[in-house]
């Protein structure tokens, strides 16, 4: 990668914020140095917890005895270790930590051998205080940085480091973040070492081999389980323990780690992103899909769902599914059951269900093997029928909790499909439309909704369409999407005709009221938000101080609800678009029907709304005019456009589009228009190359040879055209048109100035003597 150039403006603006940050930092340490004195000051006669650990009260699920080990200056609710403190670095070594930091904050070196070295010798000076390093508050983040630039010796050092002190390091609030990287950065070794492609980094000079270094990835893995296997139980609604504990769930099962939905699960939303400049390019292939485990990995997943749960009783799970820090770890243990044992627990029920009656004395053998299914819903899916059982009374009990129904969500989708059906026939089925009213419940509805057959779902419609104006009334849009989606999956076209004429009906009856609406386009909008504080206008650092000032500390209520509501809105709208037949029509017909403001406002306003109109011009259209008339309300906002943030996006959509449908009613916009758009572009060309939005438009449409070379353009633009209309477009040449005109002409026929004398080959050809005496 080449070397980042930086202007005189953003060096000095980033010497400003670096001196800003180091005075922060330094009063944090001041503060965090005077804290740590008091406490150990305290600590002699006090017997408080962890500074960094918030316990939750979670009563029955671990034993009375659990943390009766820990001495009294050490104990804290629900723990059985004692807690390490690893002491604190220099002011000198602070200071060396705090500048290789920022240097690797920057990886600004001039070459990739010289940022190795730098490694190198930063490794050679924490040597022996990688443990006060990780639980520090200012020098976690070199830790962080340095597990994304390290090699393979380099993890397994740290990893022989940490041996030994994980309990501890994975519940510290700093040492957390630095155990969870290093085991997310070491997962793809362990797919290569298994498959053999991994190459051993040759050891740097003065440098000896540990016995960490010789072994597998595999094996310090299973060194680090084997160290927590007496605290999972704690581990599992610890508020730090727990994201690590699920980092090693998924990296055990061979999940992809770089997916949302993982990140989402192994992180809060408040997490600090901590990251190189340029290190994305040392990210393996193997974080993005599917990895190769070895089978110790598979055994040892089954062994922690099992331990995990080994100690906990129906209370006890029930308190864990609804604890804001232990519910998402127990929903990924019963994913993970459900996904990877799920077939061979069904069989080994199956066999205990026989041997009930022949084996009585096995009943410790016969309990160890009940699933953690098993344990939240006992005896399904017959125990459904009846709303005292144990089973009902979960589900009943998670529907509207605000995180149970999380775990509820889990469940429906990976359920196996009898206890699917049992939840469906008693539970779901008989109050669907009640749910799918609701706040909370719609969401676990949605889940039953997904997986219903056709005829339950022609079912579940017929009880919904009463509702309708009650879903558009609370913003219940993401049920009615979920409804058209799935009838359209399952060719329901009478279910889906229904649906529009209850929602077209719920806005007064007609189709030119549904974008509007749903998009919220009839709301006034502030003369701040139409009118954006420009760069152009102000200088860079003005503009990100006004920015700062003018955005909320936090945001109300009442906003986070429009943009729930526009967001699940305009995936409505979208969902439509993309269904043939009346939907289209419908959401083609109220697009139409846009004033040229209302469009502008979809366009520039929210990422949301400006991909509908870039669907809609991809869209084939119901009407042959349809893509004329949208493309045209944007023509005399280009600027506009190009300057947007989202607008930029439709205009570099126009130009991919044909200027000739290849088929009735295709996308297409016609070639009179791109060049009105290119000549509007052309007319702003000093601005656009100030912007780096309208750099990227500019670069897009190919503005430098529309100024130089405009034949060229054209001949550029209309490479986009189907293939049949570019050669009926096309200048033919004069050979071709001759032959053309010969086709044209009746068979015999060789023109009014024919002398057969003068012709040469029909000299002495009786045939044609004969012709011309009879004529």
């Amino acid at each position: 990668m080449g070397k980042n150039r930086k202007s005189k403006r953003q060096l000095v603006r980033d010497e400003k914020r670096a001196k800003k940050r180091e005075r922060e930092i330094e009063h944090e340490e001041e503060r965090d140095i005077k804290k740590q004195r008091r406490e150990e000051a305290q600590q002699e006669t006090l017997a408080p917890a962890a500074a960094d650990y918030v316990p939750p009260p979670l009563d029955g699920i671990y034993d009375e005895n659990a943390f009766s080990s820990a001495p009294e200056g050490r104990r804290g609710p629900n723990t059985n270790f004692e807690r390490e403190f690893f002491g604190m670095l220099a002011e000198e070594e602070q200071e060396y930590f705090r500048h290789a930091d920022e240097l690797l904050e920057l990886n600004d070196f001039p070459s990739t051998e010289e940022r190795d070295i730098f490694l190198q010798n930063v490794y050679k000076e924490m040597r022996g205080k990688e443990l006060k390093l990780a639980s520090s508050q200012s020098c976690s983040r070199l830790m962080e940085r340095l597990i994304l630039l390290s090699n393979t010796r380099q993890k397994k050092s740290l990893f022989d480091a940490f041996g030994g002190h994980f309990i501890s390091l994975v519940t510290h609030r700093f040492a957390s973040h630095c155990c969870e990287k290093l085991f997310l950065q070491s997962a793809p070794v362990v797919t290569q070492e298994l498959s053999g492609e991994y190459e051993q980094e040759p050891l740097p000079e003065g440098e000896e081999e540990t016995e960490a270094m010789k072994s597998s990835m595999e094996d310090l893995f299973l060194l680090t389980l084997d160290e927590l296997e007496e605290h999972l139980g704690f581990l599992l609604s610890d508020r730090y323990g727990s994201h690590a504990m699920r980092a090693l769930l998924v990296i055990l099962s061979g999940r992809p780690l770089d997916q949302a939905g993982t990140k989402s699960l192994l992180q809060s939303r408040k997490k600090e992103y901590i990251t190189v400049e340029g290190a994305a390019a040392n990210a393996s292939e193997l974080s993005s899909q599917i990895r190769a485990v070895p089978s110790s990995f598979t055994m040892a997943v089954k062994k922690i769902i099992d331990d995990s749960t080994a100690t906990m009783d129906a209370t006890a799970l029930r308190v864990l599914a609804k604890h804001p820090t232990g519910n998402p770890t127990l929903q990924l243990l019963l994913e993970l059951e459900l996904t990877m044992f799920g077939k061979n627990k069904e069989k080994k029920e199956k066999k205990q269900k026989k041997d009930d009656d022949e084996a009585e004395t096995n009943k410790e053998e016969t309990q160890s093997e009940i699933s953690l299914l098993g344990m939240l819903v006992p005896d399904a899916p017959a125990a459904f029928a009846d709303n005292t059982t144990q089973a009902a009374e979960f589900v009943n009990s998670m529907i509207y909790d605000p995180i149970g129904s999380r775990l509820l969500e889990t469940l429906i989708t990976h359920c196996p499909g009898k206890i699917f059906k049992g939840l469906q026939q008693h539970i779901f089925g008989p109050r669907i439309q009640s749910l799918l009213r609701n706040d909370i419940a719609c969401y676990p509805a949605i889940r039953v909704l997904n997986r219903l057959s056709r005829e339950d779902l022609a079912d579940a419609v017929e009880k919904s369409l009463p509702e309708m104006a009650s879903f558009v009334d609370k913003g219940r849009f993401n049920v009615i999407k979920t409804l058209f989606e799935r009838c359209n999956v399952r060719n329901g076209t009478d279910e889906i005709n229904s649906l529009l004429k209850a929602l077209t009906s719920a806005y007064g009856n007609d189709w030119k009221n549904l974008v509007p609406k749903l998009c919220m386009l009839d709301e006034e909008v502030s003369e701040e938000e139409q009118k954006p504080q420009s760069t152009e206008e102000v200088g860079e650092e003005e503009a990100e101080e006004k920015k700062e000032k003018q955005q909320p500390k936090f945001q109300t209520q009442e906003a986070k609800n429009k943009a729930f509501m526009l967001n699940h809105g305009s995936q409505l709208v979208a969902a439509l678009l993309a269904i043939p037949g009346q939907p289209s029509k419908a959401i083609q017909s109220s697009l139409a029907a846009l004033k040229p403001a209302q469009v502008m406002k979809m366009a520039t306003t929210s990422h949301n709304t400006s991909s509908i109109l870039i669907k809609a011009l991809q869209t084939p259209a119901i009407t042959p005019t349809f893509h004329k008339v949208l493309v045209s309300s944007l023509l005399p906002h280009v600027y506009e456009l190009a300057t947007s943030q989202h607008g930029s996006a439709i205009l570099n959509a126009i130009i991919t589009l044909p200027s000739k449908p290849a088929e009735p009613n295709a996308p297409a916009v016609p070639f009179h228009m791109k060049e009105n758009i290119i000549s509007q572009l052309a007319q702003y060309e000093r601005d656009l190359r100030e912007t780096w939005l309208g750099r990227n438009v500019w670069r897009t449409w190919k503005g430098d040879m529309w100024s130089h070379r405009r034949h060229d353009w054209v001949r550029w633009a209309k490479e986009t055209d189907p293939e049949t209309a570019r050669v009926a477009a096309a200048p033919k040449k004069r050979e071709d048109k001759e032959k053309e005109e010969a086709e044209k002409k009746p068979k015999g026929y060789l023109g009014k100035n024919f002398d057969p004398k003068k012709a040469k080959g029909f000299a002495g050809n009786k045939k044609f003597e004969k012709k011309e005496v009879s004529a």
